[in-house]
Formats: C-alpha cells, structure tokens, sequence
C-alpha cells in the first residue's frame, strides 16, 4: 500500500532459511488498522522471494506464520537442496509454460511446479504500477483463464465483474476517496507516503499519473486535496481515460492473517504473469479501507467472501519504476555457512 515497502528478510546461512517478518514501522495505522495491506504487502514480497529463489535453482519450501505468538513473523522459507539435485529432481518437462499461460489450461502433472515459478523471474524487474490511460483493446478470453489460474494456484480466486457490478466499483472507489479527502488525519498520512521525489519508497510524482480530461479516472487522485494547482501534481496534461476499464476482483474464501499471505501471494503472481503476457496493471485499494464499502465491492455473482484487491488489467506504456529501499535495510544475515552452496549472497 503507497510502495511504503513493510518487509524485512533475514537469511540464517547456517540453517539455508529466510525469514520474513512485517516491519511494524511501515504500518499505515489509519488506512490499515488491521494490517490486512502489511499482510498482503509482504505476501507479494514473499512470492518474489520464491520466484527468485527457483531461478536460482532452489526449490523454496514455504512455510506460513511460523510462530502464532509473533504477529510480526510472517513467513519461514527453506532453500531445500541445490541446483545438482534440483536438476537430478525434476519431472519430465513436456510442454513450455509459454503454452500453458496462453491456453489458460491447469497443467497436466508431467511439469515441475518449480519450473512455473522460475519462469516468471524476468517479470521481477519489468513489473510496474500504471496509473495512466489504458487503450481499449479488448484482452483475449483464454489469456484472462490464464490470471484466474494464478490466482487460483495460490489459495485465491479472481472474478472479471459485469458491466453493471465494474461501473458500482469505480462509483464505491470515488466514494471511499472523498471520505479520505474529508478526513484531515486520513488526508495528512496519504500525505507522508506520496509525493517526495527524493524518498526511497512512497509513492513519487512522477508515479501520479494524469487527470482524467473528462469524467473519473480509474485510478487513485494522489494529487487531490493539497491544496496546490492540480497541474503541479500530476506530469504532462490531462488524458483520456479507457470507456470500459477491465477490472478484476481479487478474493479468497476466509478474512484471516493466513488469508491476507495468499492473498497477497496470488496478487504477485497475477501481476508478474499479466506483465510477461504483455499487459499493463494498476490496483485500486480505496473501498477496501473502509469496511461498508468493502462489502460492497463483492461480486453478487460470485462465490467470492472477500475482496482483499481490485486490479485493472489493460494495454499501454508501463509505468515509471518505483523507489526501493536499499537492500541493507531490509536484509540481514545471520549463523555461520553451514552449506556454503545455499549461500544466496
């Protein structure tokens, strides 16, 4: 939530783990006061952690709040076995992934779940967050089958609403943004996290996005409320939004810590897979921080018991980069190279 980044990872050289935990610093107490975005956040940050690791040639054995008395403990990654015996392990490789992604089909059993993880490293560094207009080409059915299974693989599921429930979830967006904008509070810590160029993490100007030229855009106004010349906030001129945004719904069955982690887990996914299909991605969190509103967004012809994201999935330019924290302040090491090999330094 506002790129405020609230993860930090500490690797054990001695036992071949990585620990995840929240940092409790980065927590935004009024926009989140359950910390369901830290969860999700982190969830997101865990998943790149796997990807990476299977690229690697690590299989990373994942194991989800380890110890129930620290609500800051997050997750426990193994890094189980080395590249020799990752090779030695896997399973006859009959199709590519590239097949799999386009044909939206589960896979048949003869691929190695780790081979569909490493796949998606190159999206790491080319996913971005893009809030300007999206043109209107229409994106092929088979390739939206494709995101509801990453989704799907992670313990979540993602619903394409009609027109009709798309048009009620913009509306309950713009409606969440002029309570925040009415709050001085709300208003002043959207503040803190958006608009310093010069930060390493938050939310750039750069990163606002335009205004919409007429109507709504279907992106958060960072800019609102500042009491500056609109001009000033957002880069370039105002632009014409997409008539028809494709949003998608993100849920899972449960409203729990553990579901927050796949959650955010299966948001990664669907992001990084969307990005090596071609497509541009912004997230809308705004009724989600205001629990009447939350209810609302849920898709009546859903299964879906909780939306914990709403995303819009298009075509266009990616987004600029955002800032990222140095990597010293959010890793640290520790215990002695017992497998020298399992060292990821």
């Amino acid at each position: 939530m506002h790129n405020a980044q609230p993860w930090l990872f500490r690797f054990d050289r001695s036992r071949g783990v990585f620990q995840l935990r929240a940092d409790p610093d980065r927590r935004l107490a009024l926009s989140d006061p359950e910390g369901r975005a830290t969860y999700l956040g982190c969830g997101a940050a865990l998943f790149n952690l796997r990807v990476a690791a299977a690229h690697a040639g690590w299989k990373p054995v994942t194991r989800l709040l380890p110890d129930r008395r620290d609500p800051y403990a997050l997750a426990e990654v193994t890094l189980d076995g080395g590249r020799a015996l990752y090779e030695a392990t896997r399973q006859p490789y009959h199709k590519t992934t590239a097949t799999y992604r386009r044909s939206g089909q589960p896979y048949d059993g003869t691929a190695d779940a780790y081979d569909e993880l490493a796949d998606l490293y190159p999206a790491l560094r080319r996913r971005r967050t893009t809030r300007t207009p999206f043109s209107d080409e229409p994106i092929d059915e088979q390739l939206l089958g494709t995101l509801r299974r990453a989704a799907l693989v992670e313990g979540a599921r993602l619903a394409f609403p009609d027109d009709f429930h798309r048009d009620t979830v913009l509306e309950l967006g713009r409606e969440a943004e002029q309570r925040t904008l009415s709050d001085a509070a709300l208003r002043a810590e959207l503040a803190s996290w958006t608009g310093d160029d010069r930060a390493v993490d938050g939310i750039p100007t750069a990163a606002f996005g335009p205004r919409a030229r007429t109507g709504y855009a279907p992106v958060r106004d960072f800019a609102a409320g500042r009491g500056t010349p609109q001009e000033a906030q957002h880069p370039g001129e105002a632009a014409e939004f997409e008539r028809t945004p494709r949003l998608a719904l993100l849920g899972t069955h449960g409203d729990s810590p553990i579901d927050w982690l796949h959650a955010g887990q299966a948001l990664e996914r669907v992001l990084l897979e969307a990005t090596l299909d071609g497509l541009v991605t912004s997230l809308a969190s705004e009724a989600l921080e205001w629990d009447e509103l939350r209810w609302a967004v849920r898709d009546p012809l859903s299964a879906m018991s909780h939306v914990q994201m709403v995303i819009r999935f298009g075509y266009g330019e990616p987004g600029p980069a955002a800032p990222r924290r140095p990597v010293g302040d959010v890793l640290t090491f520790s215990g002695a190279p017992g497998r020298p090999a399992a060292d990821p330094a």
